[in-house]
């Protein structure tokens, strides 16, 4: 009910911005973490920047977070154009483009994809699969971690022993974690704090970005090192609002989007660092895996993404795997 609500809700927005002079471009948004969370506030910092600089000519009005569009459905809604613009995770909607997997499974940088035409590929299947025009990269640079409530046991190739572990996780990394031989529980992150609490689980897997802000290293008190994949965060429009922009609305975008991607890319390194250590400080134990058992999982969670993207659509892999190493 709550999300027909917020149907209606976005369409009439709809209806309102059609009525706005033609001076300035109107640009609905939402995001996929709660207001606190420091993913939101580097969309927010985005979108300010966009503001100031497209000031009379393009504005971008946040909604909210999952609040207002719940994150299994942003992928939905935008391609249907119930909402304008998403600040979402390629992970959160694989089964609509599993190309997007791309993001994480690569090492390179946003700016990076842009030089080597990576980033104008895979724009193209998201205008084809998703009805989507992606924006930009946002906070990328640092990945994903294990987290978990009791000291993990260590296997004797320097790796942990995966199979003690009921993990929560996202779809973007199910598939990597079942072959890890994990018990794997897909959830929703307002889910995960009550299942921690209940023992329903007795691991997470998150990035370091925001992962306090929900409360979970209350139960979590063991970091898992070294991370996995990279974060995959995108920003993106309706592809249909895209082109109904006016020229100048677009090159403003696009600036701000590009200059965007490497400062966001640079503060999240930074953050994750300051809040990796804030857990730390107060009491979160960091265990390295080491050796063999380490280089196994980091080419496990490779390989576990590429494959998963054969799997559900081959015709572009080869291309991708030329343009994100």
């Amino acid at each position: 009910m709550r999300f027909f609500k917020a149907i209606a809700f976005a369409t009439f927005l709809s209806g309102l911005a059609g009525t706005v002079a033609h001076a300035e471009d109107v640009i609905n948004a939402v995001h996929f973490t709660p207001a606190q969370n420091g993913y939101a506030k580097s969309f927010l910092k985005f979108v300010d920047k966009v503001n100031e600089r497209g000031k009379g000519v393009v504005k971008i009005t946040v909604r909210g977070g999952p609040e207002v569009i719940p994150n299994p459905q942003l992928g939905t809604a935008q391609k249907s154009g119930l909402i304008d613009m998403i600040n979402t995770p390629a992970g959160l909607y694989l089964e609509m483009v599993p190309e997007g997997e791309v993001l994480s499974a690569s090492t390179i940088t946003p700016w990076e994809s842009r030089a080597n035409g990576g980033w104008d590929l895979l724009n193209e299947i998201y205008a084809k699969k998703a009805n989507a025009h992606l924006l930009l990269h946002i906070d990328g640079g640092t990945g994903f971690h294990m987290f978990t409530v009791d000291a993990p046991a260590m296997t004797p190739d320097g790796a942990i022993d995966f199979t003690k572990l009921k993990i929560r996780s996202s779809p973007l990394y199910r598939q990597f974690f079942e072959t890890l031989g994990t018990t794997v529980i897909v959830q929703n992150a307002g889910d995960v704090y009550t299942a921690l609490e209940r023992g329903v689980i007795n691991a997470n897997a998150y990035p370091v970005m925001g992962y306090a802000s929900f409360g979970w290293d209350k139960f979590t008190k063991y970091r898992i090192d070294p991370s996995f994949f990279q974060t995959d965060v995108l920003v993106s429009m309706n592809k249909k609002k895209w082109d109904s922009l006016t020229p100048e609305s677009r090159r403003i975008l696009n600036e701000v989007a590009i200059e965007y991607e490497k400062e966001s890319y640079e503060l999240n390194k930074a953050e994750t660092a300051r809040l990796a250590q804030e857990m730390v400080d107060k009491g979160q134990k960091v265990v390295e895996m080491t050796g063999a058992g380490r280089e196994k999982f980091l080419a496990t969670a490779a390989k576990a993404s590429w494959d998963r993207m054969a799997q559900r659509d081959p015709t572009n892999i080869e291309q991708l795997r030329k343009l994100f190493p």
